[in-house]
């Protein structure tokens, strides 16, 4: 099921940024590559799983999903927030004893409160499961996905591992984990009013 247009709109969903990649990033800075590792995983293998659950049963997914959508944007811009309110108290990269990167199950649960990974999972299940497909062909979708989402979202958890050699003065970092922090509130913002304008 190799598709050049599949892997392009998997490649450019994955590489721009979002929650995930914000949150990548910022892990990076804060924990290294190497403990963001889990993080990265989870974000990958729960981005596959909801692609496969989601292409496997999009008929009754379309109109579940109006029902719950609201919902589902409150609940998911509700968690980014907390996370914005989390980066904005983030310390010295590994200073903090009991703070920890996000863990393995906590990113692939996220991808279901993720809007924009909503977005994503159902546009590649709309445009590219073919037609009368079984769970087989959606199970090969999600493999594609995952493999081509790997490399793209772990630019962002070593970019973040790189910036933090910048980051040691508490002041840049500080200034670093508000920006961040902003701009997770500010993505959870513009989401929760594109939601209302639309309804």
């Amino acid at each position: 099921m190799f598709d050049v247009p599949l892997m392009t709109y998997v490649v450019t969903m994955s590489v721009t940024p979002g929650p995930n990649n914000l949150m990548l990033a910022a892990s990076g800075v804060n924990f290294g590559f190497r403990r963001t590792v889990p993080h990265l995983l989870g974000v990958s293998v729960g981005h596959a799983v909801q692609v496969m659950l989601v292409a496997s049963a999009l008929a009754w997914m379309l109109v579940w999903l109006d029902t719950v959508r609201l919902p589902l944007v409150v609940v998911g811009c509700s968690y980014l927030l907390w996370l914005a309110w989390r980066q904005a108290r983030a310390g010295q990269p590994g200073g903090a004893k009991d703070a920890r990167p996000l863990g393995f199950l906590a990113a692939a649960l996220f991808q279901w409160v993720n809007p924009k990974a909503w977005m994503m999972v159902l546009n590649v299940a709309i445009l590219f499961l073919p037609r009368g497909s079984g769970w087989q062909a959606a199970a090969t979708l999600a493999l594609w996905c995952a493999l081509v989402n790997l490399p793209c979202i772990a630019l962002w958890a070593i970019a973040g591992d790189r910036l933090s050699v910048w980051m040691k003065s508490p002041r840049v970092l500080k200034v670093f984990n508000w920006t961040m922090a902003a701009l997770l509130a500010a993505t959870a913002g513009w989401i929760l009013i594109d939601e209302t304008l639309s309804h």
